[in-house]
């Protein structure tokens, strides 16, 4: 009963804070896309436990563009919707995230995720720290076409020009768009409150957002299932829940708190 109690506590501590904030800003990361049907990459059940990283390294996928597609193409059929199988929808945390924004709570979300379901929630305030799958840019000319079932049924997707199409998320060995990162160091230096969902922690420069934000005086709010690498660190607020509960009780709660206002 007691631990009970302390969560809603904890919830109530959360929505003032979200409530009551000048710039609001979400950091998420692969744990809210888990309830949508996408695995994590690290962890138990994780990506990385299947898959050897190295398909996923620039230099290898050059040289082994043959060895790289396959293993691309089934990562990412369920966010695709081929081979018959239904594409993955963004969850009830993804569609609060894009509720706030449209209440103009949320100024920014910034996702180190590739999925795109926080664009398909409705978010357009959004830096794509880790890129998109939605198109593919070739390697030589820099043509950009779609990512979808048609575009990626060759073996290895080749250009016109006779280059070789690489999806438009960052690589191992790649750099982050200068443009994420402006935007993302922008944005954590200008919130006062930070929730941050479903992230390890320890995946850098991206994992430094936070660090930033606490730096400059920013409440920290954490949604993660189990402790992160910023739980004893940064966090104030840690609230030891799935993404979907969570974010559907600080839905009810922050418009509670606002209510009240």
């Amino acid at each position: 009963m007691k631990a009970k109690a302390d969560i809603e506590e904890r919830i109530r501590d959360a929505a003032r804070a979200i409530a009551g904030a000048r710039w609001l800003t979400a950091f998420s990361g692969a744990g809210i896309s888990v309830e949508s049907g996408i695995p994590p990459f690290r962890g138990e059940n994780g990506v990385w436990e299947k898959y050897d990283p190295e398909i996923l390294d620039l230099d290898f996928f050059r040289a082994h563009p043959e060895r790289s597609w396959p293993a691309i193409r089934e990562m990412f059929t369920s966010f695709l919707g081929t081979e018959g199988r239904t594409p993955v929808r963004p969850n009830r945390a993804h569609e609060v995230l894009a509720q706030w924004e449209k209440e103009g709570l949320l100024q920014c979300v910034i996702t180190q995720n590739i999925d795109g379901l926080h664009a398909a929630a409705g978010n357009r305030k959004l830096v794509e720290f880790h890129g998109h799958c939605r198109t593919m840019t070739c390697l030589d000319c820099g043509r950009q076409i779609p990512l979808n079932g048609e575009t990626v049924r060759d073996a290895v997707p080749r250009c016109s020009c006779g280059g070789l199409f690489k999806p438009d998320f960052v690589f191992f060995g790649e750099g982050i768009p200068p443009h994420a990162m402006e935007e993302a160091e922008r944005a954590a230096a200008r919130t006062d409150c930070m929730v941050l969902v479903g992230t390890s922690g320890v995946v850098y420069p991206a994992a430094a957002m936070p660090v930033l934000a606490k730096r400059n005086g920013a409440t920290i709010i954490e949604v993660n299932p189990v402790p992160s690498d910023y739980t004893g660190r940064i966090t104030d607020i840690f609230l030891p829940m799935k993404a979907g509960e969570a974010f559907a009780r600080l839905a009810e709660a922050v418009a509670a708190e606002s209510a009240g206002d």
